[in-house]
């Protein structure tokens, strides 16, 4: 559906200025993200898992405010079975009996805190600091596969040109979104990780469309226009789509960040960041930085890309 007709925006003018603060600050994220670290969640630290029901209408926000009671405790809830069941998850402590001591402190405050509700306790298990350790290093492996995977998928896709341009998105997206978790000390946990990946494949749809249509224009009218010509020809021709697609997925999170808990809003919250910056990315990214390898490629000196 192509509900913008007959645009001609030159998207690729301002690109000279945002693309390469766009590529600083994809840096500067990372930079931010070694020293700043992450805030990981009892996923990647490691800690107990409870499994309770009750018999009476309870948000998970109650229960994370019943858990605050106890100091120095680290908590994730999430919905769990039936509409009143959740999976509690809590920071463990290295020593047995004083991980002991605190899991009893815990069930007692919830028993307390829940008397109308009727709190049971269905299952208690203990996720080790060694398990964590390497749920974190797995979900980091998975990102860095999946970045090397759409590398090689691309460079047969398309050509050498397109590939290094795509990939940079993507990591760009990344970075700045998993910055934000940095500077903020959000909670990263399994979900993180899978919200990322999914922030990843949209923003590739989304530069595959709009590299499939440069690739097209190229081939038709190469010897009408210029390369820069047609890149900003393609930019007007899919934007209508790109709009459409971010648009109708940014109001499916936000509702989903509205009135869903735990961390199906966690989930939505960081998609809806992937989300905005996949869209600007798309464009002030992506195209631009396929221009310049154009460039490089056509060139038989570097210093000419600057000329």
């Amino acid at each position: 559906m192509n509900w913008i007709k007959n645009l001609n925006i030159n998207f690729l003018k301002p690109a000279k200025f945002l693309t390469p603060l766009a590529v600083v600050l994809s840096f500067v994220a990372l930079i931010c993200i070694i020293n700043l670290g992450f805030n990981y969640g009892i996923d990647f630290s490691g800690g107990n898992e409870i499994q309770v029901r009750f018999q009476e209408n309870v948000l998970s926000s109650q229960i994370k405010k019943s858990l605050f009671k106890i100091q120095n405790t680290k908590a994730s809830i999430q919905k769990f079975g039936t509409e009143n069941e959740f999976l509690i998850r809590v920071e463990a402590s290295e020593n047995e009996e004083e991980n002991n001591k605190k899991l009893e402190r815990l069930l007692e405050t919830l028993k307390n805190d829940f008397l109308k509700e009727k709190i049971e306790i269905r299952r208690i298990d203990s996720v080790g600091p060694q398990i964590g350790k390497e749920l974190r290093r797995n979900g980091i492996l998975a990102l860095i596969y999946s970045l090397i995977m759409i590398l090689i998928y691309l460079g047969l896709r398309f050509d050498n040109k397109y590939a290094p341009s795509a990939v940079f998105c993507l990591f760009h997206d990344a970075m700045i979104t998993m910055s934000l978790f940095s500077i903020f000390k959000l909670e990263v946990n399994v979900q993180t990780v899978a919200a990322i990946l999914a922030i990843i494949g949209y923003s590739l749809n989304d530069t595959i469309v709009t590299f499939d249509r440069i690739r097209e224009n190229s081939e038709s009218l190469n010897k009408k226009k210029s390369f820069f010509d047609i890149c900003n020809q393609s930019l007007n021709e899919v934007l209508s789509r790109t709009l459409l697609t971010s648009l109708t997925t940014f109001l499916a999170l936000l509702a989903m960040y509205i009135f869903a808990d735990g961390v199906i809003k966690d989930f939505a919250f960081t998609l809806i960041i992937g989300i905005l910056v996949g869209t600007y990315s798309s464009i002030y990214v992506a195209t631009p930085l396929l221009l310049y390898m154009n460039r490089i490629q056509k060139s038989s000196f570097l210093h000419k890309i600057f000329s």
